[in-house]
């Protein structure tokens, strides 16, 4: 079930209507059977996983609270990280390190046969995996107090809106909201930017995302002969798509939330038009920074223990949020290629990062951060190290080869529509910032707009609804 479905239009009708219709006290029985239900929808057996969850980490985080040694306090952390873990690590790790291990033991010699595990990657389990982690290490640095409410916590760590592809929300922003006994249905204000957001998400996965889909497919399937021309089409097409892709999840999820009465946070912030790569990781993708810089770029020791250090656990950190996308070297690559451009912008400018919003004097350095997420982008979208090679070489050597001038063009095109979509949104973040209210269209123009925006998303859709690129991670 995706939100880009007719099925989940039904489902999210059908729970609305029932969770504004029922006493406060029924709404989170029904938001943690609709989620469950929206989870099992891809497959009922993995509910079993986060019922595992809910219960270790409400149990753990209760007795956590109220241990009196420092020792008993990181043994019940330890239960949550192995618990926790141990689950990502089997069903998304375990070939991979088996793999490689084999591989590595035939290099020197020793014959080894693998024994891989036949499992299916449960949908979202690295965004709730996460999540719960983040419940029980904050009770354990003592800025979260436990709940003591089953069901409210089981609604935490299943909430459907943003269960399987984010944002990964923190227990101090999400869990108030659900505990509160009174929320109320959104104002008109409240329903127009709900609706915003979802239309805006629409237009972003099923026009943006899945239009230029074709672009970046095409160049990467043929890597080893596509011309220059046809490769950089092909990477630059892949950076639209999955910002498209992914943002607009995001934007959805935000948008139907709201709908219930709960505001998750932003997780994008126009990353296209970050001035350097430190910013770019304040703009892209913001709930899994901030979780790798608090989680586990702090307990490494952060930059409080020397220069050589600071870097060593920058590293660290990148190299494991690249894993944390996937069990494949290239995301380990695309990890590592992001750690190396932050130490070196540490190197070069201290990691500092103007707060202004970026002007079209700076154009320059927008350029060059881009060009750095390009080429570790290749790495991301190749089905393997060989295939990212293959791009690059072709790219750097000026492959010569024939090309479609159409497809430049139609990549044109979608680059405009999705500068213009953050341009946008720069401009009204700003106003919102200053408490200016946005200058609003007239309502025959407003009703055009929307109505030329539902006809794009009908027809672009094709009648079948095209997964998001997120819930394979």
């Amino acid at each position: 079930m995706t939100f880009n479905s007719v099925t989940f239009l039904v489902f999210f009708a059908l729970v609305l209507g029932v969770y504004w219709m029922v006493a406060p006290r029924w709404r989170n029985p029904i938001l943690l059977v609709s989620s469950y239900v929206f989870y099992g929808w891809w497959d009922w057996r993995f509910l079993g996983l986060l019922v595992i969850s809910t219960l270790v980490d409400f149990t753990v985080g209760r007795k956590l609270y109220r241990a009196k040694t420092d020792r008993r306090r990181g043994q019940l952390l330890t239960v949550s990280l192995v618990v926790n873990l141990g689950i990502l690590g089997i069903f998304k790790y375990f070939n991979f390190f088996v793999d490689g291990a084999v591989d590595l033991l035939n290099s020197l010699g020793v014959e080894a046969n693998p024994t891989t595990l036949k499992v299916v990657l449960p949908v979202g389990i690295s965004f709730y995996t996460f999540q719960t982690i983040s419940y029980t290490f904050d009770i354990y640095r003592r800025r979260l107090e436990p709940t003591n409410d089953l069901i409210a916590f089981g609604t935490y760590v299943s909430y459907f809106p943003q269960l399987v592809a984010g944002p990964i929300e923190r227990a101090q922003n999400l869990m108030p909201q659900i505990l509160d006994p009174v929320r109320s249905f959104p104002d008109d204000q409240g329903r127009r930017e709900a609706a915003r957001l979802i239309l805006v998400g629409l237009i972003k996965k099923v026009v943006l995302a899945d239009g230029v889909a074709r672009l970046s497919n095409e160049a990467f399937s043929q890597a080893d002969s596509a011309s220059a021309v046809v490769l950089v089409v092909g990477v630059v097409a892949f950076a639209i798509q999955i910002y498209g892709d992914f943002s607009g999840y995001t934007d959805i999820a935000r948008g139907v939330s709201k709908l219930l009465g709960i505001d998750l946070m932003v997780n994008f912030t126009q990353p296209y038009l970050s001035r350097n790569i430190t910013e770019f990781w304040r703009r892209w993708h913001i709930s899994l920074s901030n979780w790798l810089r608090d989680y586990l770029y702090i307990s490494l020791g952060g930059n409080r223990s020397g220069t050589l250090r600071t870097y060593r656990n920058l590293m660290i950190t990148m190299l494991l949020g690249g894993l944390w996308h996937g069990a494949s070297w290239n995301f380990v690559i695309w990890g590592g290629l992001h750690g190396i451009y932050l130490v070196i912008h540490k190197l070069m400018r201290g990691g500092e990062v103007d707060p202004s919003e970026p002007r079209w004097s700076q154009i320059g350095s927008i350029l060059l951060t881009n060009v750095a997420v390009l080429f570790a982008w290749v790495f991301f979208r190749a089905a393997n190290f060989t295939e990212a090679i293959d791009v690059i070489v072709g790219i750097v050597t000026l492959r010569g080869g024939s090309a479609e001038r159409y497809d430049v063009l139609i990549l044109i095109g979608y680059a405009t529509a999705t500068i213009a979509l953050d341009l946008v949104e720069r401009r009204r973040s700003v106003a919102n910032a200053a408490s200016i209210p946005p200058r609003r269209f007239g309502p025959m123009t407003s009703g055009a707009l929307v109505a030329t925006m539902l006809v794009a998303v009908v027809v672009w859709s094709g009648g079948t609804p095209v997964p998001f690129i997120y819930f394979q991670f």
